[in-house]
């Protein structure tokens, strides 16, 4: 049984970040819904940090972590919300000095990608 409200804001964050609106019919499994309701309605609708700054943070994370699929969708998220090529390079350089230069490079490929395919 989904959580109506924690099920809702989550459901806002997506449409906000990746343009699509889920409703529980569309997340009938256990992981879909969690998803919606755990990680984007409850952590990612703290009011703590920007939608923004949530959307950098997961960047440099998947970045760090080599996470190329799901790096590929948070910056089109990352797009949507704003957040600027040039802004994505800047963070690739800090993450190059911090999480090796290797992941680096691959967080400017797919960027490059993302963005290359939306400007």
């Amino acid at each position: 049984m989904a959580d109506t409200t924690r099920f809702d804001r989550g459901a806002e964050v997506l449409d906000r970040l990746f343009g699509f609106r889920p409703t529980p019919e569309q997340t009938t499994d256990d992981f879909a819904r969690l998803t919606v309701e755990n990680l984007f309605g409850d952590v990612w609708s703290r009011p703590g940090l920007e939608l923004r700054d949530r959307s950098l943070a997961t960047v440099a994370a998947l970045t760090v972590l080599g996470r190329e699929a799901e790096l590929r969708q948070h910056l089109g998220g990352a797009l949507r919300l704003g957040i600027t090529l040039e802004q994505i390079r800047e963070l690739m350089l800090q993450l190059a000095h911090y999480g090796g230069w290797p992941v680096a490079v691959m967080g400017l490929r797919v960027a490059g990608e993302v963005f290359g395919k939306n400007h």
